[in-house]
């Protein structure tokens, strides 16, 4: 009887304790705050912030490229994360992707090795998601935002968002460069398809549609199973340069930066974007990535934005000319400034050294780092990955690329199309087309071509060469050759005609063409840009590519009836054929889907797109936009023509 009493001596004893100081027990336990879900964030991220060192610190200020883990071998990459404690790594929009599986298995292999460092801070790994899921062969490839602004459909435009969120995190990545905000004024600029249209008001429209559907509409993120974090960019100005140089200088005054080029990120950190990319221009000669003044100043400290900041692709780097002449006061600018992670992407050795020292030697504050880790950390946590770290991207797999995606994204097609012309008189229209006749030709390498009706940051950074069938042609152009599921145009048309119409497909015309197949009903033209990103696509001339001439003038030139179909990133020079030709379209770079192309041609759903931005007579009207004094286009901005 004396051990059992004393047993329950004993048990009251502790109770006692239990209750009177409880936290003292837990703390005995090794509660650790940071690692409790139930506690807030803001709590969480100064708990493990105070139990950092430098060197953590800045490991989760510095993104390489995951490359740097795979190669040479993964057992030498491992230090990335377990000496040099990196909080982040993308894949470069060259690193092509063809397995889900193997992807996802890399994913957490990588996330593994980050949680076993002695904090266990997880990973966060990024990609390039503009268009879609645009790197993986076999995703849903959307149309280019100018497209998507052509469409005015916001609707769309959040499926859309949500789509492209759930093929990301189906192959194990948690954030997306996207959505690009940036409104061009100047459609000679490489990347005025990545702007949905040189109106802020259309601009902010597709911004808040987007971000629902890729964050949800939450602050971060909503879902972390289906949706990622993430990054609107350039900011600010980069669709304003001077003459439409990528990376160069755009000028304005307050009333234009403010106006203009800034809404769509003042919208973007009201809805709680987790991450905003500073872009390579500059904003009145001071270098953006240098820029205290808009970084701190303003986006920080005014707009009162929390998420982190990252540079661009060895971004810090184009501070000085030539990039890297002084790599320690581009660091050292840069993180001053209000970069708070950098893409640096191969150099992490060097960057962090020389950060080290630039810290240990008073040049940049602790306040500033601790500042910028507190962003990264409190994105780390609202997204969910302390507690879901691992990717579970089985689950997802079967939606991937799935009918379903497709469907939307051949709507998203149809409703960017945007109808110029329809017959030479108010008589004669040509559209829709008639789906039972003898004999229709189809004309032009565009209307095969599946890389470039994609155009660029496709399976690429520079977008790639190939058809539905033969993707061997054109290595000209020196582009990779590659093949990704979808409907070219001239297979959308194929399945579309009545079975009985024959279709003759002449993928370069010569001055036979229009003698040899004069019994055709009428010629379908499809012509336009080769595959670009960025400075590869600046443009003095905006002329279409060759031979597009050639064939046009083969073509409807010569007497035959016929629609032209204009593959784009931006408006171009057709005011010398418009005249002889009957109807044409632009379809821009309309993705994987050229079903949709085909859906609108034939009348099987209308013609309701309208230009999102001005279509110019002449290079020399340029910058032309919207609501200028001397407006003079040859189609004004939301031209349209619908039935």
């Amino acid at each position: 009887m004396a051990g059992v009493r004393s047993f329950f001596l004993f048990a009251a004893i502790a109770l006692l304790f239990a209750g009177r100081y409880g936290d003292a027990t837990a703390a005995a336990r090794g509660y650790i705050k940071y690692k409790d879900p139930k506690a807030a964030v803001e709590e969480r991220v100064e708990d493990l912030l105070t139990r950092m060192t430098l060197p953590e610190k800045l490991g989760q200020m510095c993104q390489v490229d995951r490359f740097n883990f795979s190669y040479p071998n993964p057992s030498i990459g491992q230090e990335i994360f377990t000496k040099y404690m990196i909080g982040s790594v993308l894949s470069n929009p060259y690193d092509t992707g063809a397995n889900i599986a193997k992807r996802v298995e890399l994913a957490n292999t990588m996330q593994k090795l980050s949680l076993s460092t002695r904090l266990g801070i997880p990973l966060l790994y990024a990609i390039d998601a503009v268009h879609g899921h645009n790197t993986f062969i076999n995703a849903t490839i959307f149309p280019h935002n100018i497209g998507l602004g052509a469409t005015r459909d916001p609707e769309l435009v959040k499926k859309i968002g949500a789509i492209t969120a759930l093929e990301v995190r189906a192959t194990g990545i948690a954030q997306a460069f996207a959505p690009c905000v940036a409104v061009c004024r100047d459609p000679r600029w490489g990347r005025c398809y990545e702007s949905y249209s040189e109106d802020p008001k259309l601009v902010n429209l597709m911004t808040e549609s987007i971000m629902d559907g890729l964050q949800g509409n939450a602050p971060y993120v909503a879902d972390f199973k289906t949706k990622l974090a993430g990054c609107a960019k350039h900011f600010v100005g980069d669709g304003g340069t001077i003459d439409g140089i990528n990376e160069n200088n755009t000028v304005v005054d307050n009333a234009t930066l403010f106006n203009v080029h800034m809404p769509p990120f003042e919208l973007a950190v009201k809805k709680g974007i987790a991450s905003i990319m500073a872009s390579y221009s500059s904003l009145n000669g001071v270098k953006m990535h240098a820029n205290r003044a808009m970084l701190t100043d303003y986006l920080k400290d005014t707009l009162k934005f929390q998420g982190f900041v990252i540079s661009d692709w060895l971004g810090i780097d184009k501070i000085t000319t030539p990039p890297r002449a002084n790599y320690t006061y581009s660091i050292e600018a840069s993180i001053n400034a209000g970069i708070d992670m950098v893409m640096v992407p191969w150099e992490y050795k060097e960057f962090l050294e020389k950060l080290t020292n630039l810290v240990n030697g008073g040049y940049i504050p602790m306040s500033r780092i601790d500042d910028a880790v507190r962003r990264v950390l409190r994105v780390k946590f609202s997204l969910g990955l302390f507690e879901n770290p691992f990717a579970e991207g089985s689950s997802l797999a079967a939606e991937f690329g799935s009918e379903a995606h497709r469907e939307v994204a051949r709507e998203a097609v149809r409703k960017s199309m945007v109808l110029l012309k329809n017959g030479k008189t108010d008589n004669d229209k040509i559209v829709p087309l008639p789906k039972k006749v003898k004999k229709i030709v189809v004309a032009g390498a565009h209307a095969n071509n599946m890389g470039w009706q994609c155009g660029g940051f496709t399976l690429t950074w520079q977008g790639f060469n190939g058809t539905g069938e033969n993707i061997s042609r054109n290595k000209a152009m020196n582009l990779p050759t590659g093949k990704t599921r979808g409907t070219t145009i001239l297979e959308g048309i194929m399945k579309t005609v009545d079975a009985t119409t024959e279709v003759v497909y002449v993928e370069e015309p010569n001055q036979n063409t229009a003698k040899l197949h004069a019994d055709a009903a009428y010629t379908i033209v499809v012509v336009g840009e080769a595959p670009y990103a960025e400075s590869q696509g600046d443009s003095t001339t905006l002329n279409m590519a060759a031979p597009g001439p050639d064939t046009i003038s083969h073509t409807c030139a010569s007497g035959m009836k016929c629609v032209v179909v204009l593959v784009t990133g931006r408006p171009l020079m057709i005011e010398a054929y418009i005249d002889f030709i009957d109807a044409v379209a632009v379809a821009w770079l309309p993705g994987t889907e050229g079903q949709g192309v085909a859906d609108v041609l034939f009348g099987d759903h209308p013609f309701t797109g309208t230009l999102p931005r001005t279509w110019m007579k002449s290079v020399v009207q340029l910058p032309m936009n919207v609501g200028d004094s001397a407006y003079d286009p040859l189609f004004p901005f939301g031209f349209g023509i619908t039935n």
